[in-house]
Order: C-alpha cells, then sequence, then structure tokens
C-alpha cells in the first residue's frame, strides 16, 4: 500500500477534562453514550466510507480468497478495536500504535478510506503523545469515533460481499 498524506484534523481536549472524560468514556457504563454522541457529531454518509474501486480491485487480486481474508479483517478489526479501547483506559499511548496502525493498513487495503484515515489520526496522535511524554487524553473524540465508524464499515462490506444481503436491500 502507498503511503498516503492525508491532513490531521480533530478537536483534541486537554488537561484535567479529558481525563475524566478519558475514564467515564472507556468503561462499560460510559461508552455507548459518548460513542453516540461523537459518533452523531462526525458521522459521513455511507456512500463516503468506502473507496468501490479499491474494494472491487482488492476482490479481483484476491479471487476466491477475498471472503476469507474479509474475514481476517473483521476479527483482526476487532482486536485492533478492543486494543486501543484498552489503552485508553490505562491512558497507555504505546499500546494504541500498532492496533491502529494495523486498523489504518487493512481498512486501506480494502477501501475503507473514512475508517484508515481515522485510524491513522489516532496512530499519528498516539506517537506524538509518546514523543511528548503525555497522556493520549486527547484521543478520547477520535477513539469514540472509532468503533461505530468500523461497524458502519463492516456493515457496508458485508451486504455488499454477501449476494442475498444485496438482493433483500
Amino acid at each position: 500500500m502507498v503511503a498516503r498524506d492525508r491532513p490531521r484534523r480533530g478537536r483534541l481536549l486537554h488537561g484535567a477534562d479529558s481525563r475524566l472524560i478519558v475514564n467515564r468514556l472507556f468503561t462499560p457504563a460510559g461508552y455507548g453514550k459518548a460513542v453516540n454522541e461523537q459518533s452523531s457529531m462526525h458521522g459521513a454518509p455511507d456512500e463516503d466510507l468506502v473507496d468501490w474501486d479499491a474494494w472491487s480491485r482488492t476482490r479481483e487480486e484476491l479471487g476466491a480468497g477475498f471472503i476469507r481474508i474479509l474475514g481476517y479483517f473483521r476479527e483482526d478489526g476487532e482486536k485492533s478495536l478492543t486494543a486501543i479501547e484498552q489503552a485508553m483506559q490505562r491512558r497507555d499511548a504505546a499500546a494504541i500504535v500498532i492496533p491502529a496502525h494495523t486498523l489504518k493498513s487493512e481498512a486501506w487495503q480494502f477501501g475503507a478510506e473514512t475508517l484508515g484515515a481515522l485510524a491513522e489520526e489516532i496512530e499519528f496522535a498516539a506517537r506524538q503523545a509518546i514523543e511528548m511524554r503525555t497522556g493520549p487524553d486527547d484521543l478520547v473524540p477520535q477513539v469514540a469515533r472509532l468503533r461505530p465508524l468500523y461497524e458502519r464499515t463492516i456493515a457496508l462490506f458485508d451486504r455488499e460481499a454477501n449476494p442475498l444481503a444485496r438482493r433483500a436491500g
């Protein structure tokens, strides 16, 4: 995959306020509410989530193995999301970098441009937090959007990959 030059964006939170949000957001009780607030503010239309030309190229290149590899993306994506969320709970920026990088790379392989860009933003900010020797508190808004975006993207992939779902929809 070719390296991409993407603009960095997102509103960052600082200080004690962000630590409070991290503690509230990344607990089972607080996660859903905050995610819904964040995802509704920054949701892209579904048609903008996937580059279907890239999807088609990957599908053609992988041939008969496409559905199996897509399944790996689903499994790896869940693992990456969980690792990122757990690292946020621990305020461990270093533990965010690799799963964010993995999610970014795999998302771009399948044309999930929006998901890949958000994962890249998280990876970049986590690396910056490591360099600055700070916690990942500034990543709360981005990480809050990550799982809902992943789930929307997977739903689009499922609809496109499953001929029965396409006929029913």
